[in-house]
C-alpha cells in the first residue's frame, strides 16, 4: 500500500494541521497573532469550508499610519491587540480563541501582550494572567523611546 503524500505546508514546517484542526472544531472565531521579521499581523479568522473568512486585519503598518508610530516591541504588539479586539466588536465579535500558529510562546513576551490587548480591547479569550508581562513593560518602562499607551488606547476607542 501507498504511502500519502505529505502537505506541501507540514513539509515546509508551516501549518501545524494538528492544532489547526482542533482550533478549527471549536467553531470560534480565531483570533491568528503572527510574527514577522519587522513586525506583526493580528487577524481575527472566522472558518468558512471554502476558506478562511478574514474580519479584522492589524498590522504595525496600520499603527503607523494612523498614529505615527512603528516598533515591534511589547508596546506595539498590546496596541495592536486593543485595536483588533476594538474592531471585532464594532463587527459584533464577542470572544475568540488565540491561534499562534507554530510560534514559541513565551510568557510575558510580544505575544503575550498582544493577547493582554485583545483582553483589555474587551475580547472573552481564555488566559491565565501569569502568562501577561507586569503593567511596567506595557507602559514601555524599559524602553528608551515609550509611548503614551493610556492616550493611544483613548483614541483607538473613539
Amino acid at each position: 500500500m501507498k504511502t500519502p503524500p505529505v502537505l506541501k505546508r507540514r513539509r515546509e514546517g508551516v501549518t501545524d494541521y494538528r492544532k489547526r484542526y482542533r482550533l478549527v472544531i471549536s467553531r470560534e472565531t480565531r483570533a491568528v497573532i503572527r510574527q514577522t521579521r519587522k513586525g506583526l499581523i493580528i487577524q481575527l479568522v472566522d472558518y468558512v469550508p471554502e476558506g478562511d473568512h478574514v474580519l479584522v486585519t492589524v498590522t504595525n503598518k496600520t499603527l503607523k499610519k494612523a498614529f505615527n508610530i512603528d516598533g515591534n516591541n511589547i508596546q506595539m504588539y498590546y496596541l495592536a491587540g486593543y485595536m483588533a479586539a476594538k474592531k471585532g466588536i464594532s463587527l459584533g465579535i464577542s470572544g475568540a480563541v488565540v491561534d499562534t500558529g507554530r510560534a514559541i510562546f513565551r510568557k510575558g513576551g510580544r505575544i503575550a501582550a498582544a493577547i493582554k490587548g485583545l483582553i483589555d480591547g474587551g475580547l472573552e479569550i481564555n488566559a491565565d494572567e501569569d502568562i501577561f508581562s507586569d503593567e511596567s513593560r506595557l507602559n514601555g518602562e524599559h524602553l528608551k523611546q515609550r509611548l503614551d499607551i493610556n492616550e493611544i488606547k483613548s483614541k483607538i476607542g473613539e
